[in-house]
């Protein structure tokens, strides 16, 4: 009596691979690659097709080992050079990618975007940048969604333009030092006041005139071709500038209502200041002159939260949070009662909405 070998019949082969398909005249055709490598040769980092390819074979379906056949191979390409083929696939064909790896490449992008948006942009009120949580939930709520096949910047910058529509956020000025001949920086100063370019400072040396100016990136390109007209050379220092200096809780109410600039002080000025400062160092923090209780003012409610430990247990409050959504939407803030009112006002239509039929 003869016996039978049973074969698997749901056997894959070729499974941990990175599968590169091409559609052609009707037929699938695939390949093995390794993983992270198809992006390396297609990059230029990766010359040898060796470390790329698993096997220079064509496949019709490279998980259960199903050979393209040659019929098949000749009306498409040809030709049955398979190593020729695998080339023009391997060009052309679209890398196949599973969905947990799609979320995660996807995932990644959007962080690079968020962090290029944070490096390029600033509150125009503090002249500081935005943190990175605060710049990817004003990405959530414009309803942004990344795409695979274009570069972060070049999104980033799309992005930009998107939320200066809805929120209180520009781009960080770019800091650049322009070297000409005295006698046409006057034209150039016409443009310099076109684009609210902030000269920093200036000095002559001989007939060339050295300026340090802070401007606006869109308008680096148009810069750039004006000063190679008056012969003269334009140098980087800083590709976006932002506020210096930290700011601290317990003083943060003398310094929150200050201007942000002051280019006209006098150094009489900054002295006082500074004694003024030394000595509010010198005093107790929650304490003036008279023993009493010191009041911070919280500008985003509008209000006085008490001493200095109510004022950073203040910041934690849903109260304060509310009004932080609110100004972000550019809205008056709210008491701390109309505060609570408007809360469970929104979560008795997120009940309505969630059980409505």
């Amino acid at each position: 009596m003869s016996k039978t070998i049973v074969q698997p019949i749901g056997q894959k082969r070729l499974t941990n691979v990175a599968v590169v398909r091409l559609k052609k005249h009707g037929n699938r055709f695939e390949i093995a690659c390794y993983k992270n490598k198809v992006l390396s040769w297609r990059s230029g980092v990766e010359k040898d097709l060796d470390e790329v390819l698993q096997s220079q074979t064509v496949y019709s379906n490279v998980s259960k080992g199903v050979l393209a056949k040659s019929k098949d191979l000749q009306a498409a390409f040809g030709m049955d050079d398979q190593s020729k083929i695998c080339l023009e696939i391997l060009e052309k064909g679209e890398l196949q990618v599973a969905g947990k790896e799609r979320e995660s490449q996807l995932s990644n992008q959007f962080r690079d975007i968020a962090t290029i948006v944070m490096q390029k942009t600033i509150n125009p009120e503090t002249q500081r940048p935005y943190t990175i949580s605060m710049i990817e939930r004003l990405m959530h709520e414009i309803h942004f969604a990344v795409d695979p096949h274009n570069s972060s910047k070049k999104q980033a910058l799309e992005v930009i333009r998107e939320l200066q529509k809805h929120f209180p956020i520009k781009r960080s000025p770019m800091r650049v030092r322009v070297t000409v001949p005295g006698q046409k920086f006057s034209s150039l100063s016409e443009k310099f006041n076109e684009w609210n370019a902030s000269i920093v400072s200036k000095e002559e040396s001989g007939s060339q005139l050295s300026v340090i100016c802070e401007m606006d990136p869109g308008f680096f390109r148009d810069c750039d071709a004006m000063v190679r007209n008056l012969q003269g050379r334009l140098e980087i220092l800083a590709v976006s500038v932002h506020g210096e200096g930290d700011t601290h809780v317990d003083n943060y109410d003398d310094h929150e209502d200050a201007p942000l600039s002051l280019p006209n002080e006098s150094k009489e000025t900054v002295l006082q200041l500074t004694e003024k400062m030394q000595k509010q160092t010198m005093k107790p923090k929650n304490t003036n002159a008279e023993g009493e209780v010191k009041q911070n003012k919280c500008s985003t409610c509008d209000a006085f939260v008490g001493d200095s430990k109510q004022y950073r247990e203040h910041f934690k409050s849903e109260w304060h949070k509310h009004n932080l959504k609110r100004k972000t939407r550019q809205l008056p803030p709210l008491t701390a009662d109309e505060c609570m009112a408007d809360v469970e006002i929104g979560d008795s239509k997120a009940d309505l909405k969630e059980y409505s039929f």
